[in-house]
């Protein structure tokens, strides 16, 4: 048995070390190894009560790493002593003492509230030590014991703590009146939680006496059940009832899967508590870190205010305020904007807008779409239909209409003879010549600005899609650029049409615009286009599509509040020192001979991986290389996901230059290994 409880309580005096020195003594009559940690204390003897009252042989400074001396709160008395506290050394110390004792109490300091330095509280550090302690909360029995109890266990309950229970004290020989005997059950009924007891007033803490006063009043027996294993439960179960994307399902069910249970900053945690790099971004939709307090906070604003609310005939407050936001950072002449809830669902709309806005306009043999033959819009049959990449839509190529593809370089492979990045130009060339040929019936062109993800991050050289913008202007074509995953920061800039000062018709956004907290889409459409939707209502001209959760007023606060951190926290500024270390860091790949190429613009990174650099022959698809290398990355606590024998590194913006050598480390670890067994 390995348990964490963290003993908190609804008020400062309210009886903490004593009822941790009572549970720890019942814990120890029923033949428990009894372990205590109390990270910061302010002034007092409680850890060494505690340590010499129950026998533990730790020293005091493992009990209590941190002690300031003044009878104040933790930031202010430890800022007075000049003293700075280190989270890492509080986790090592905690993670030392867990491994020693069967069952770990750890005392906090005051309330849950309580700061312990600049944005981080008593809370904050329970959930960052475990992600499997269970709280118990120590509340006084007297007036006012249930705004407190409720309020304390709705603020961890909030932020993913679990709560084993409240236990309350009795601090005084007072006659006990009608709110003493009732408050009790009060809380338990409104809180939802376990009442543990009562610690009866102790006139003495020799320990026998404690003993017999509590050992009535305290059910210790809950705190000792065994709980199922989460991870054994959790995983059958996922086997049983999911079908996950783009996934072999006959190899899932063969595999022991990693569940992520929660997240902070760049690191996500499993049902077991194991650390990971987020070193995908949840697929690339992550920008400032898990649990980023600004954004949570504005989500759980939103919530109490209005959950959901058709855009169909209404509008909403956060609907509103976000479109004004997006107009005003995306390039000038976006003036409309279309919700949706995906990446997929955005590019649809953008080409079933583009379709209508030439019927409208009276021009209806522009009918047909041009996109590049190895791209990538997503899912729906429409963004199918525009997409270029056998392996994820042959399957569906008698359900999609007919397209025109445009063979474009990937870069790495121009045909033999030819020279890249001339190649590239060249392939403009003929678009221009099939343009020059074909406008009449051509009604939009649409393509993903410099870099190509799904393709495998294939890059443009500079002045493709400065030229591919002049040619559709020049040719009257609807220029969509679908931004889904080179928005919002992911190249360098907010948008990656920034980087060529490219204004298109209609542009797709979707990912980080909640920074990867919840779906939203948005398709943002020039006053032109959307002025030929406007029409007396017999003419239907209307645009006819929407989605239910169209414009959610959750996800657009999300998205507000997504803008404000990359504004207050100058995430653009902040992120160029980044992508150059990046780039420095990505060079000693070349040094491994199977590493075909390396391309990056920004934070995107694509390693490909070839069986024959020379020849640059690939490797087979059912040799599955990438899967093998991000398996064996996360052997070292590192999450990637490759696009065929393309490793892919895309971390949240947020991530720091040393925890992005370490990524860059784990992937040459795992890279090199993978290899030598190949």
């Amino acid at each position: 048995m390995k348990k964490t409880f963290f003993i908190t309580g609804t008020d400062t005096d309210v009886g903490k070390t004593v009822a941790t020195y009572a549970l720890g003594l019942l814990l120890q009559n029923k033949g428990v190894d009894v372990g205590v940690f109390k990270p910061v204390q302010c002034s007092g003897n409680d850890a060494e009560f505690l340590k010499q009252s129950l026998g533990i042989p730790d020293p005091i400074k493992e009990i209590n790493p941190y002690f300031a001396k003044e009878p104040l709160s933790p930031n202010v008395a430890f800022y007075r002593q000049k003293m700075r506290i280190d989270k890492q050394k509080i986790q090592r110390t905690y993670e030392t003492l867990k491994a020693r004792h069967e069952v770990l109490l750890v005392e906090g300091a005051g309330g849950l509230m309580v700061p312990i330095a600049r944005d981080y509280c008593i809370l904050d550090l329970a959930r960052d030590l475990d992600p499997d302690l269970a709280m118990i909360i120590v509340s006084r029995l007297g007036l006012g014991t249930i705004n407190h109890s409720l309020l304390t266990v709705k603020q961890a309950r909030y932020n993913g703590l679990d709560v084993a229970g409240i236990l309350f004290s009795d601090a005084s020989l007072k006659k006990k009146g009608v709110s003493e005997r009732t408050n009790p059950g009060i809380v338990k009924q409104f809180a939802g939680v376990p009442v543990l007891g009562t610690i009866p007033y102790l006139k003495s803490f020799e320990p026998r006496q404690v003993l017999r006063s509590c050992a009535e009043t305290v059910n210790i027996r809950s705190l000792l059940k065994t709980r199922p294993s989460q991870r054994e439960r959790l995983a059958a179960t996922d086997k049983e009832n999911i079908w996950h994307p783009f996934t072999q399902m006959q190899d899932w069910v063969n595999q022991e899967p990693v569940i992520i249970d929660r997240a902070k900053g760049c690191y996500l945690y499993d049902v077991d508590g194991r650390r990971y790099i987020d070193g995908i971004s949840s697929l690339w939709v992550n920008l400032h870190g898990h649990a980023q307090k600004a954004i949570d906070e504005s989500i759980l604003c939103q919530v109490r205010k209005l959950a959901h609310s058709t855009l169909l005939g209404l509008s909403n407050t956060p609907a509103i305020e976000l479109a004004r936001q997006l107009v005003d950072i995306t390039p000038k002449g976006l003036d409309k904007v279309f919700y949706s809830d995906s990446g997929s669902t955005s590019v649809e709309i953008a080409i079933k807008i583009a379709y209508q806005y030439w019927q409208n306009s009276g021009k209806t043999r522009k009918t047909r779409l041009v996109h590049l033959a190895n791209s990538y819009h997503g899912d729906t049959l429409g963004s199918v239909s525009i997409g270029g990449i056998d392996l994820f839509h042959q399957a569906y190529k008698d359900l999609v209409f007919e397209t025109i593809k445009l063979d474009f370089c990937d870069g790495y492979r121009a045909p033999a003879g030819k020279k890249y990045p001339e190649y590239a130009f060249e392939c403009l060339d003929r678009f221009e010549a099939l343009l020059k040929k074909e406008h009449g019936t051509i009604a939009a062109f649409i393509v993903e600005p410099l870099v190509q993800g799904a393709a495998g991050m294939l890059m443009w050289p500079k002045g493709v899609l400065k030229r591919m913008a002049e040619l559709c202007k020049q040719y009257d074509i609807v220029f969509i650029v679908d931004e889904v995953a080179t928005g919002f920061g992911r190249t360098g800039k907010m948008f990656a049409v920034e980087h060529e000062h490219v204004r298109p018709d209609i542009m797709c956004l979707a990912k980080g615009i909640t920074a990867g907290y919840l779906p939203l889409a948005a398709t943002m459409v020039s006053r032109k286009i959307y002025d030929a939707f406007l029409a007396d209502y017999k003419e239907q001209k209307t645009f006819f599509h929407g989605h239910t959760y169209t414009g959610n007023p959750i996800c657009c606060a999300a998205a507000l509040a997504n803008l404000e951190v990359f504004r207050k926290e100058k995430t653009l500024e902040r992120l160029q020192p980044k992508i150059k270390y990046l780039a420095r860091e990505l060079k000693r790949f070349n040094a491994i001979g199977n590493v075909g190429d390396i391309r990056q613009k920004g934070m995107m990174v694509g390693i490909e991986l070839v069986k024959d650099r020379d020849t640059k022959e690939p490797y087979p698809w059912e040799e599955r290389i990438g899967v093998k290398v991000c398996a064996k990355a996360r052997e070292k606590g590192l999450i990637l996901r490759p696009l065929g024998t393309v490793i892919v590194i895309m971390p949240p913006l947020a991530i720091t230059a040393k925890l992005l050598k370490e990524l860059v480390d784990i992937t040459y670890w795992a890279l090199t290994e993978v290899l030598r067994e190949a």
